[in-house]
């Protein structure tokens, strides 16, 4: 299991991806987007989650610039994802909306890029148009978000290249276990958004006696499971103490009890849109 904030899972394509980064859904352009990303490779994180439709790309651009002056790496040492939102799914709309993405991030290529929503009858075209990208290598990695097992397979039965990452709502009370199953079934890797319920299982009793028991913070205790679990995690937090606990869950593994008691929790319950009815 990852030993620190640096490690890494391969993709089926030999890319890494660090089992843990930070998300900025919600964060507005300004000094706290900047100063949070800025927080997070200074601590040590390594992988930064966005999307175009958070219109927020060239704030973490700047930040992303600054950060690693200050911190002395190099882009190289990052993981940037962003997504493609669903009104340019189709394959030129597809292949500008990843131009207009790098141009605000003022950044030479992406590590992973992602189709956000699976919307019917347009990912097929929306994939071809990242093959393409990906074939040219302005892309390290590319994946799916919210895409369920039916629309997995019906991407899968046409694409020249599989998925890498699958980014999915992804919780206690929101295991997706058909999803993870096949996801690991087939190589791809799982990839939790709203990893702590957008703060509503703060104060779930069986979750703050788990945390009790380790002298750790609940959001510490999912955190950690999600690693466990053998699924990547993003937790977003502008604050820098915050930033600092969600990296802090590196010395410390849950028991077998305690993480089957966690997977019992779910209820398959979203805060997110449901994929199959997602209107955009």
């Amino acid at each position: 299991m990852s030993k620190s904030l640096q490690s890494t899972t391969t993709l089926h394509n030999g890319i890494k991806m660090p089992w843990l980064g930070i998300g900025v859904f919600k964060v507005e352009e300004g000094p706290e987007l900047v100063n949070a990303i800025k927080f997070a490779i200074k601590h040590g994180y390594r992988s930064i989650d966005t999307a175009a439709i958070y219109e927020n790309e060239a704030g973490v651009g700047q930040a992303i610039r600054e950060g690693i002056k200050d911190a002395g790496i190099s882009r190289e040492e990052l993981f940037i994802t962003s997504k493609v939102w669903s009104s340019d799914l189709g394959y030129e709309a597809t292949i500008a909306a990843y131009e207009t993405s790098l141009k605000k991030l003022g950044l030479d290529y992406l590590d992973l890029y992602l189709i956000h929503w699976p919307v019917e009858g347009k990912y097929k075209e929306a994939w071809r148009a990242l093959e393409t990208l990906y074939k040219e290598g302005k892309i390290k990695a590319i994946g799916v978000s919210n895409f369920q097992v039916h629309h997995l397979k019906d991407l899968m039965l046409e694409a020249q290249v599989k998925p890498m990452v699958n980014q999915v709502e992804y919780h206690p009370r929101l295991t997706q276990k058909e999803v993870q199953t096949f996801c690991q079934d087939n190589e791809i890797q799982l990839e939790a958004w709203s990893p702590l319920m957008q703060g509503q299982l703060l104060n779930d009793p069986i979750l703050i006696e788990i945390a009790k028991k380790y002298s750790k913070t609940v959001p510490q205790i999912i955190l950690r499971w999600d690693l466990q679990n053998g699924v990547i995690t993003i937790p977003k937090s502008t604050k820098e103490q915050r930033i600092i606990e969600n990296s802090n869950i590196f010395d410390f593994e849950l028991l077998k009890e305690d993480m089957e008691c966690i997977n019992s929790l779910n209820q398959n319950h979203r805060v997110g849109p449901d994929p199959d009815n997602f209107d955009f």
